[in-house]
């Protein structure tokens, strides 16, 4: 038969729950070292506690339970069949409980933690493997969790503590979170190799204003940064098609879909032509972001360094 509870009996078996979290938490050790003794006089020594007040935190402990969890015979106990059940449980919660302090003491090792770093898709082929390389020359044993995103999508990871740093574009302006230029990029319109400007080598973004574009999705920076570059250009872009990945684009614009604004590739790409922008200025501010206020580890924090002493030199040649 299935039960069903009202909204405040709910609220009462949550407070329950977390009361007894509260009562339990700090005996547990306790009760695992009185049990592994058999002994409240060599545990409380182990443990670096008075005798009294293991003796008194254990009568606690089962009087929040409402179980017998030892037998007593002065000083020395012995586990009830309740106690060894109980045992077995608490072993396990103090188990994991070692695990997750162990794994983020390494991850704050300065010497070999970790570092969770967002990066933008665009920035994956060689500007981050270029930065991880150089970092690593003096931080070898610094380990690195990497998210390959667009710029919405890693500032809220930024903000739900999933990643440390990130680096962006165009650069966040919000309260809760820092930012530092690091770089610019100038963009390039990509145009077919037998397109009618392609045996330019500069254009004004004006003269692309009859051209069908392929871009990146709305969210995208990259995305935003167009739009706005054609608006200044006196026209709004019309699309043709709208992806997750710049390489995507140029493939199709060798294919003759379209044109696009795109930064430099890190390889060439056969069937395209990339013209620079001389008006508007095409360029993406490039920045490291993190959230205000959240204490960075020591290899979070010489990362974070790193990155800034690279002002104006983030970017491969």
């Amino acid at each position: 038969m299935a039960h069903e509870y009202s909204s405040e009996a709910r609220v009462s078996l949550n407070s329950y729950e977390e009361d007894m979290r509260l009562l339990l938490a700090p005996r547990l050790a306790y009760f695992a070292g009185v049990a592994r003794h058999e002994h409240v006089t060599r545990a409380a020594q182990e443990l670096a506690v008075p005798q009294s007040t293991l003796s008194r935190a254990m009568v606690r402990l089962e009087q929040d339970l409402g179980v017998a969890l030892f037998t007593r015979k002065g000083r020395t106990v012995s586990l009830t069949a309740a106690g060894r059940t109980f045992l077995v449980s608490v072993e396990r919660a103090l188990t994991e409980v070692e695990r997750a302090a162990e794994s983020v003491r390494a991850d704050a090792d300065p010497s070999g933690g970790k570092v969770a770093f967002g990066f933008l898709h665009t920035m994956g082929s060689e500007t981050v493997p270029e930065l991880i390389r150089a970092f690593r020359v003096d931080h070898p044993r610094v380990r690195f969790t990497l998210v390959q995103n667009y710029g919405e999508a890693m500032i809220e990871r930024l903000r739900a503590g999933d990643l440390d740093l990130c680096l962006t574009s165009p650069i966040p302006d919000a309260p809760d979170l820092v930012a530092r230029r690091l770089d610019e990029q100038r963009l390039r319109l990509v145009v077919p190799d037998d397109h009618r400007l392609a045996t330019r080598k500069r254009v004004r973004l004006a003269e692309a204003a009859d051209e069908t574009f392929v871009t990146l999705e709305p969210g995208y920076g990259l995305r935003r940064i167009t739009d706005a570059l054609c608006a200044e250009a006196g026209f709004t872009p019309r699309v043709a098609f709208e992806g997750e990945e710049a390489e995507t684009l140029r493939g199709l614009v060798a294919a003759g879909l379209g044109v696009a604004l795109l930064p430099p590739p890190a390889v060439p790409r056969p069937g395209v032509v990339e013209l620079t922008v001389t008006a508007p200025r095409a360029v993406r501010e490039i920045g490291v972001a993190w959230l205000d206020g959240h204490p960075d580890t020591a290899p979070v924090a010489e990362f974070k360094k790193f990155l800034l002493s690279r002002r104006g030199n983030l970017l491969p040649d």
